[in-house]
């Protein structure tokens, strides 16, 4: 179950129950009754429609909402009336990733869209996206031009609008550059599009709250974030005030109520969450969490004193707490549906020294009454890039291999954004390398620490973490047993000719300037296999709609390893998935999915299971 979205007296969540193939999105009424407005699992017969984002206008009234089938997120924007759930408005296409910013009473909404085909230039039909103002009912061709025909073709737009209606956002990010341009204009005013922000090395998202005052979350001379304040009308650097100044801890996330900001800060990967007052920013309290987790915060847009908290943790699947800011109190305003039993498992948090003398830290999830005999079946998961941070978070996956006596490790790597954002470049472009190092080094930690041996030890990841893996089966093949490569990147000297990997190139570099072609060179997977070599097992996963990874590079690199090993008792496999890409999907193929990849593991490091 998700946290709330609540507007007036309607609050709207996912859930999927047990039985359901796909999450549904609910809305709850003043009296209680509950409806499903959105059920993705009835929309096709196999269950390969998907629902790829949700916005709801200022009244709660109505919701935009786009799907995508196949797993291709070629996204579909269709507008619903709540109180009916009859679509008045859409299909729109080519907006995918995109979310709509309503105006005060729903007639109409900023979205993004990408130019239709006949109009992008050829060979470039993923970019070249615009900002619309479109009116419900009528025809999207017909929208007004909003902003984006002087940005790059790779630009991403992201658009929201104030509470009154009269301040539009629009945030420029190039592809995954970990910064972006950040534009307000006051629709009671000139209407124009003017810079808070622009050519600057940061990150800056920004929001004109109900009390008229601009919130910008930045790392502007704060890799590790801060909240700052200034007025609308004088929005540019000069201007800001410091509301929640840079502390060694990372902003992960806030939320505004009537006289408080409710901040959550991660503190070696672990959430904590404390109120401040919203003029002074002045520390009231801290908000106790029910372990060591992760947590985000959400409150009512029109105001109020209510804050709902998500949280989880490694054995604790993701619940929702209510928390009043005027009382204090903390309540459980929701909890996943079923029971979960983790007893006698625990997740306990470790660091170790990295190649270069960094200190990393690591999870380690592990019954409590194993014997750490050197003979642990592990497997070690990484992802080590673009911001994102591997949080403490509940999977049956993981409990479900060491409920049989498995070890899990997971090592927070560089690349990510566990330590704010000098974190992530110390893993990025010519730096890349340090990710790979560091997960060697958490793969060296574990055998020394007698959890596993190399003949018992996997490592996992996909996407990124699939380069990831790549690199390490490579750079040191005997440190690992088994591995399981998912929807990676291997050929990363021509990684950008594929699907949109032209949006990746500010993380890893490109091979269009000689320098940062020896840097890909230097440990693109492909490029570093050698016949004679006695490589792990190793079963690669890929998806045949998967728009973001093109199924190139498992398939070329599972070839390469094929033709070079030597060690005949250890398989190289190809397992190809169709009709899904590379996000959601429905619960059985996820299950069907991580019963071959974690029987895969079993077989190979040797754990027993049940009859």
């Amino acid at each position: 179950i998700g946290p709330p979205t609540v507007l007036g007296d309607r609050s709207f969540f996912s859930r999927r129950l047990p039985e359901q193939e796909h999450p549904q999105f609910c809305v709850t009424e003043a009296d209680g009754t509950e409806r499903v407005l959105i059920d993705p699992s009835t929309l096709s017969d196999d269950h390969t429609t998907t629902l790829d984002t949700v916005s709801l206008s200022k009244e709660g009234d109505r919701l935009a909402y786009t799907l995508s089938e196949g797993g291709n997120e070629e996204s579909v924007m269709r507008v619903m009336d709540v109180a009916t759930g009859e679509v008045i408005d859409g299909p729109i296409d080519r907006t995918r990733y995109g979310t709509a910013a309503f105006l005060p009473g729903g007639e109409s909404y900023f979205y993004v869209r990408r130019l239709a085909p006949e109009d992008v230039p050829e060979g470039e039909d993923l970019f070249h996206r615009r900002v619309y103002l479109h009116k419900v009912g009528t025809d999207p061709g017909e929208d007004e031009l909003i902003f984006g025909e002087a940005e790059e073709k790779t630009a991403y737009f992201g658009v929201s609008t104030s509470r009154d209606g009269r301040w539009l956002a629009v945030s420029v990010s190039l592809g995954t550059a970990p910064r972006n341009d950040l534009y307000l204009a006051d629709l009671a005013g000139d209407r124009q599009l003017k810079p808070v922000q622009k050519d600057v090395d940061a990150q800056t998202y920004g929001t004109v709250h109900t009390d008229g005052r601009l919130y910008i979350f930045t790392n502007l001379d704060a890799p590790k974030g801060r909240l700052v304040v200034a007025d609308p009308q004088a929005p540019t650097s000069e201007h800001w005030v410091d509301l929640l100044p840079e502390t060694d801890d990372v902003l992960t996330d806030y939320t505004l109520t009537d006289d408080a900001v409710v901040a959550v800060r991660q503190h070696d990967v672990v959430s904590q969450i404390t109120v401040h007052d919203l003029q002074t920013g002045e520390a009231r309290t801290t908000v106790d969490l029910p372990g060591l987790g992760s947590a985000n915060v959400s409150s009512r847009p029109e105001g109020g004193h209510e804050v709902w908290i998500g949280y989880t943790d490694d054995v604790t699947p993701f619940q929702v707490l209510h928390y009043d800011v005027a009382t204090g109190q903390t309540k459980t305003w929701a909890e996943a549906p079923g029971a979960v039993s983790a007893e006698g498992i625990s997740a306990k948090q470790v660091f170790f020294t990295s190649k270069d003398g960094t200190q990393i830290p690591m999870f380690v999830i592990a019954r409590d009454d194993i014997e750490l005999d050197g003979q642990r079946p592990t497997i070690l998961y990484g992802y080590g890039g673009f911001n994102i941070a591997m949080e403490p978070g509940y999977s049956s996956n993981v409990l479900g291999w060491v409920e049989q006596g498995g070890v899990y490790a997971i090592a927070n790597l560089r690349g990510g954004s566990e330590y704010g954002e000098e974190w992530h470049r110390a893993g990025m472009r010519a730096n890349k390398q340090n990710v790979f190092d560091d997960f060697i080094g958490a793969g060296e930690w574990l055998v020394a620490n007698r959890y596993t041996s190399p003949d018992h030890l996997g490592i996992s990841g996909g996407s990124n973490g699939g380069l990831l893996v790549g690199a390490a089966l490579t750079q040191r093949p005997d440190l690992f047993r088994s591995v399981v490569c998912s929807a990676p990147l291997l050929d990363m000297v021509r990684y950008e000719q594929f699907s949109i990997g032209r949006t990746w190139n500010d993380e890893y570099g490109t091979a269009d300037d000689p320098d940062e072609l020896q840097w890909l060179l230097g440990y693109s997977p492909y490029h570093h296999v050698h016949e004679g070599t006695e490589y792990p097992a190793v079963l690669f996963t890929s998806f045949d709609s998967d728009s973001r990874t093109d199924p190139c590079h498992a398939r070329k690199m599972c070839a390469a390893l094929q033709w070079a090993t030597t060690a005949v008792d250890r398989p190289i496999l190809f397992r190809r998935e169709a009709k899904v890409g590379h996000a959601a999907r429905s619960i059985t193929r996820t299950i069907d999915l991580s019963v071959d990849t974690f029987t895969w593991n079993a077989a190979q490091l040797g754990l027993k299971l049940p009859d």
